[in-house]
């Protein structure tokens, strides 16, 4: 899997705590800033850069970080086939995955205490879309899948 992180001033520390936690894992990543607190990108360039990066391929999924994680999920979303999902717990972060497929976990460094950034981050990256759910649900979820993406279709084309 391919991974990219970033963050904005706000998200800086949380971002730096989950980094460290991959680097001990061995789980490849690449740091699209903020890289350091004396050239701060703001939360809607880092979204605009990470965003165009896994709709065209390029990463698989990606972790974005600003104070609240609501400012990185809209941008994210502007972009066509991004599912960028702002969680506060590890539950969300999971089920965001296993429900709605989500490429990108935002995250909000002013709520999330580093620990659970961890956490959440795990569980992001160890759910696939529709695990663990009865068949009836991936059923209807596939489904649903198909009809959020014709109504992007209609959006975006």
């Amino acid at each position: 899997m391919k991974l990219a992180i970033g963050s904005d001033k706000s998200g800086f520390p949380l971002k730096e705590a989950i980094k460290a936690y991959l680097q001990s894992e061995n789980i490849a990543f690449d740091d699209l800033g903020t890289t350091d607190l004396d050239h701060v990108k703001p939360y809607y360039v880092v979204a605009s850069t990470v965003a165009p990066l896994v709709q065209n391929g390029t990463y698989d999924r990606a972790i974005l970080i600003c104070g609240t994680g609501a400012g990185v999920s809209i941008v994210a979303n502007k972009h066509k086939g991004i599912y960028a999902v702002a969680c506060e717990s590890v539950y969300s972060a999971k089920m965001c995955r296993a429900i709605n497929d989500a490429n990108i976990l935002c995250m909000g460094g002013w709520l999330i205490a580093p620990e659970m950034g961890i956490e959440m981050t795990k569980a992001f990256l160890n759910t696939d879309f529709l695990q663990d759910l009865e068949e009836w649900r991936k059923e209807w979820l596939t489904n649903a899948k198909r009809e959020v993406q014709q109504l992007e279709d209609k959006i975006y084309d």
